[in-house]
């Protein structure tokens, strides 16, 4: 394919034109900061956010899942920009500066293909693979995701649509793969977990699983059954919540030596 062309008035070198046109009037340090930022900034915070929500998430219960969804955001990238090179070579796109006239082109030397964009591409994967895991944070990603889509138009390196398609395909590799990337992660994460080390996966003293109010009620009821199966039903508590009365001597069950009479 030649690359896409469009007949008639073109609201996407209309926007191209107008973001870049900032570029012009801009002072020299704004426009070397957005260059950083677009080029390595970005996706170095992103990668810092990706610390600390890893950071946070080792820290509460249900830890392996959850950092099998932070492993998966980055490998959801990685995904993606394998992914753009066939769309890049079929597409063809050129460069918005071998088109159009009149741009500040911040960082020139780009010789590839400019649908869709890779940057973009990789910053709203990783963004929007942390929202699958906390909110909080996927926000932030978001947010830097869209500031990295703003300045790729910025320094005059991509169309809006290429940023528009960036984001569109990192989103669409994170969410429809999930399912398969999380079968296979969190089995993995949890196998990690309880060996040497786990602390890499989930801080000392966290629980392995999230223990819903459902299943305290059926650990409950199972620990009920057990304890009215040793001392007999007189000594099972009959409401949620009630002790239980062990006979005198009497050790838990599981339990290693006896325990005093709480009937007594």
């Amino acid at each position: 394919m030649a690359g896409l062309a469009l007949v008639g008035p073109d609201p996407d070198a209309d926007v191209l034109g107008g973001i870049n046109g900032l570029a012009k009037d801009a002072p020299r340090w704004v426009n070397h900061t957005v260059e950083y930022l677009g080029e390595y900034g970005v996706l170095a915070a992103l990668a810092v956010l990706c610390v600390l929500a890893w950071w946070s998430v080792r820290r509460r219960a249900g830890a392996p899942a959850a950092v099998a969804g932070l492993v998966w955001a980055p490998l959801a990238g990685g995904l993606a920009l394998l992914a753009n090179i066939p769309i890049r070579t079929i597409v063809g796109r050129p460069r918005p500066f071998h088109d159009q006239t009149g741009l500040a082109v911040l960082v020139p030397g780009k010789t590839d293909f400019s649908f869709v964009s890779d940057h973009a591409t990789l910053a709203m994967a990783v963004g929007a693979g942390l929202f699958l895991v906390r909110r909080s944070y996927g926000l932030i990603g978001i947010g830097l995701a869209l500031l990295e889509g703003f300045c790729r138009i910025y320094l005059g390196v991509h169309y809006p649509t290429d940023v528009v398609g960036g984001f569109a395909l990192g989103t669409a590799v994170v969410l429809l793969l999930a399912p398969l990337a999380q079968a296979v992660l969190v089995p993995l994460m949890t196998r990690l977990g309880r060996s040497r080390a786990g602390r890499l996966v989930r801080a000392p003293g966290v629980p392995e699983t999230v223990r819903t109010p459902d299943a305290e009620a059926a650990v409950e009821a199972a620990y009920a059954r057990t304890f009215a199966e040793t001392y007999g039903e007189r000594y099972a508590p009959q409401d949620a919540g009630d002790d239980l009365a062990l006979p005198a001597g009497a050790a838990l069950p599981g339990g290693k030596g006896p325990e005093r009479d709480l009937a007594a």
